[in-house]
């Protein structure tokens, strides 16, 4: 009977002790869900707006000519920083993955897309591009321009200048003679085969 009586009052221990743990307040929490209304400030918003001045860590973008592509508001004449070969690779690498499905790999407007029927944009080789100084093209990768979308969100200001770079490279190349070629690089001229080339060739 002692033995009994010791595990019903264990039992109802542990009823009581689950029933006190099953309350509404840990549900009911006092807070507040984002864009919810508050008597508790002036402007009857939970949300807070942010501390004048606060900037979010490693978005302080305090060099304009790098994040905007302009100097004194105006379209940059000059890049940020050195182009060198690494730029370049780089340029070329980001162009080929963001740019040359619509501009093509040469840069005169015929990428696969638009080989499907997407609108055609003019090439960089256009007397109008080629006269464009680089802040312009920083500024169409970053906002768009006409039927192109912008790629602010999908490529980082270093690498939209690298394509800007790769792009000034693409209008050269689109307008140079065999005279702009080092003379111990021109036997390599012989080694390039278009596609069009390789399939007559085959």
């Amino acid at each position: 009977m002692r033995t009994r009586h010791t595990v019903g009052r264990l039992a109802l221990v542990a009823i009581v002790a689950v029933s006190a743990a099953c309350r509404q307040d840990m549900h009911d929490q006092p807070n507040y869900q984002p864009l919810e209304a508050s008597t508790f400030f002036n402007d009857a918003q939970a949300s807070r707006p942010l501390v004048e001045g606060t900037v979010a860590r490693g978005h302080l973008n305090e060099d304009a000519l790098l994040y905007t592509g302009k100097v004194d508001g105006n379209q940059a004449l000059l890049f940020p920083f050195t182009v060198d070969e690494a730029v370049m690779a780089k340029g070329r690498e980001r162009f080929n993955i963001y740019c040359s499905p619509c501009h093509g790999q040469t840069g005169m407007g015929n990428g696969m897309i638009v080989q499907r029927g997407y609108r055609r944009p003019p090439p960089f080789t256009e007397d109008r591009l080629r006269d464009a100084p680089p802040g312009h093209f920083f500024d169409v990768i970053s906002n768009g321009f006409g039927a192109m979308p912008d790629y602010a969100a999908q490529i980082r200001p270093a690498d939209r200048w690298a394509i800007v770079a790769y792009i000034r490279a693409l209008q050269l190349s689109g307008h140079a003679t065999i005279d702009d070629v080092p003379t111990a690089d021109r036997p390599r001229l012989d080694e390039v085969r278009t596609p069009g080339a390789a399939a007559e060739t085959h």
